[in-house]
């Protein structure tokens, strides 16, 4: 009963850590449009989606664990629920969106490591627009969510 309780706060508490890290990443991100490449607001972006890539472990961590775990609730608990794979759809799209802002942190950050120029600075238009949409979809995560763990079943 501690594991199952233990495992549900950590679950619950990666939202407002992610859905903060996401928010401001976006807000550096802006920021960086403005101001060009300032090392001050690039570190900020870098913390705030270390904080979202935090959230993600933690979602992926104690969601597999709850799943299939038998720690709480049986796996056909989820499985056969359709609001479970509605959110897995949501997990997997913000997942997908994920992809090229992931790669072109990890490049930045090496970039900075080796003093060198930061590759596709010009394309902070689509991943402002990336991360809105990532956030957007996860926003409605937390809906879903409580629909199936009140019972609401989709088919």
């Amino acid at each position: 009963m501690i594991l199952a309780s233990l495992l549900a706060g950590l679950h619950y508490l990666a939202l407002p850590i992610g859905m903060g890290g996401l928010f401001m990443r976006g807000r550096y991100l802006r920021a960086l449009a403005k101001k060009g490449q300032d090392p001050d607001t690039l570190a900020a972006l870098f913390a705030a989606d270390g904080f979202w890539g935090v959230a993600a472990l933690l979602w992926i961590a104690t969601g597999l664990t709850r799943v299939f775990g038998h720690v709480e609730k049986q796996s056909d608990f989820y499985l056969r629920n359709g609001l479970f794979w509605v959110k897995m759809g949501l997990f997997g799209l913000i997942f997908a969106l994920e992809i090229a802002p992931m790669v072109t942190f990890i490049r930045w950050r090496v970039a900075q490591k080796q003093q060198g120029p930061l590759k596709a600075f010009d394309r902070l238009a689509r991943l402002v627009f990336l991360n809105d949409l990532e956030l957007g979809l996860l926003l409605t995560m937390p809906f879903v969510a409580a629909a199936m763990a009140r019972g609401v079943w989709l088919f």
